[in-house]
């Protein structure tokens, strides 16, 4: 069979974790998988490419590092952008706050993203989507609800994006499809490719334990939490557990657990994640922060990294006394201030920076693959495909790309940002 040459160039996401941006291009048509955002003193984004050269966008999920950048494409033409219905509807509230915190900075504005809104085609998993030579469809990625993977096809040519994606299971979503058949490439996320996340269900019991220990004995625990995803995660393994106590969710988190709920089949166990939501309590207004602060019990709420939201009052009144508890369960990006707590103990306690008495600790409720879990699946690859390891700090990206060539025999490719390869 004649095989067409397919061409991957990588726009963004290259030796480093964020603006997510790839370009794979047939004979006759070019998909372009993700275009998202950098965070800094502005935004960044990743190379140029051409609106008129690009036939469609897949979006693999709604946070900004993959969505930032795609109404960039809709400010001339409606450019057809491919993804989940839950992927758009968590993008749109996202992309919405990142347009009003960022505007400046933007070359696009809310029309162009209710534009990108009226572009977009909604598409379940394992559904084949044509777009002129090429086809392409969505593969859970146990990320992120709703979040995919792209298996994209062209006469005799199979590549996969993983984009961000977990392999394990969590109490909120299945882990990732991995049966992608015989690949020529795969384009890999190295995110913790250099370390090792703890098993998910000891994670859970230490968790419980210091939760429980602190609610138990009439203390407030406060859980900064991510408002997609994270927070939704931590609300099933509160319920999971069967913890006695009262919930509150507050934030974006509550705009996301209306969309989430409207969307439930695309959980693990959706009876689980209906009964975690709504036996919580929506927090709503400052009096009702107030009220739920003082009171025993646990609070889920963004911003998960104390870097604003509502989880920087909480942590003003719940830091003030040793009989309560600061959860992270996300990653803490140095320099904000959930990793200054992390480290020094300390946080801006009413506009003075103070020690905070609560009791601090990290939960890794990590939402992407670990060092074994990536090892384990790329071992697991059937074919002979060339791996492009991306989407990872660059030590990350070598070390992993260095294990692949020596433990598993495959080629392995480290990009830079605007190099092309072809498959």
């Amino acid at each position: 069979m004649k095989t067409i040459p397919m061409d991957i160039k990588f726009l963004g996401s290259a030796r480093e974790v964020g603006r997510a941006g790839i370009a794979v291009k047939s004979e006759k048509n070019q998909l372009l998988l993700d275009y998202g955002v950098m965070f800094g003193d502005e935004p960044g984004f990743p190379m140029h490419i051409p609106p008129k050269d690009v036939d469609a966008i897949v979006l693999t999920h709604s946070h900004l590092d993959h969505s930032g950048g795609v109404p960039l494409f809709h400010i001339r033409d409606q450019k057809p952008v491919f993804g989940t219905q839950l992927t758009f509807d968590l993008a749109k509230p996202l992309l919405s706050d990142f347009i009003r915190l960022s505007g400046y900075y933007l070359s696009f504005e809310f029309l162009e993203l209710e534009t990108m809104m009226r572009s977009a085609v909604h598409l379940d998993f394992r559904t084949k989507q044509v777009v002129g030579d090429m086809s392409f469809q969505l593969l859970n990625s146990g990320h992120l609800p709703g979040g995919a993977q792209v298996l994209v096809e062209a006469e005799g040519k199979r590549i996969v994006y993983t984009g961000d994606y977990n392999s394990g299971d969590t109490q909120l979503l299945s882990g990732a499809d991995q049966d992608y058949g015989e690949l020529d490439a795969i384009i890999i996320e190295s995110t913790y490719a250099n370390e090792i996340h703890a098993d998910r269900k000891e994670i859970e019991k230490d968790f419980m334990e210091h939760v429980n220990g602190v609610v138990d004995n009439g203390g407030t625990v406060l859980i900064p939490a991510f408002s997609v995803g994270r927070s939704q995660e931590i609300a099933c393994v509160l319920a999971a557990h069967n913890f006695k106590h009262p919930v509150a969710m507050d934030g974006m988190a509550r705009e996301a657990n209306r969309i989430m709920l409207n969307h439930a089949s695309y959980m693990r166990d959706p009876k689980l994640f209906t009964k975690a939501l709504r036996s919580a309590v929506w927090v709503d207004g400052w009096n009702g922060r107030r009220k739920t602060s003082r009171k025993s019990g646990a609070i889920i709420s963004p911003a998960g990294m104390l870097k604003g939201g509502p989880a920087a009052f909480y942590i003003q009144k719940v830091g003030k006394k040793s009989n309560n508890g600061v959860f992270l369960v996300g990653y803490q990006i140095p320099g904000t201030p959930g990793r200054e707590l992390l480290d020094g103990g300390k946080c801006i306690i009413d506009g003075k920076v103070q020690d905070v008495k609560a009791q601090v600790k990290r939960f890794d409720f990590s939402s992407h693959s670990g060092a074994n879990e990536l090892k384990a699946a790329v071992k697991n690859l059937k074919g002979n495909p060339t791996v492009y390891v991306v989407h990872g700090e660059p030590v990350n990206c070598e070390l992993f790309a260095e294990w692949i060539k020596t433990e598993v025999g495959l080629k392995a490719v480290v990009p830079k940002a605007g190099e092309a390869f072809t498959v």
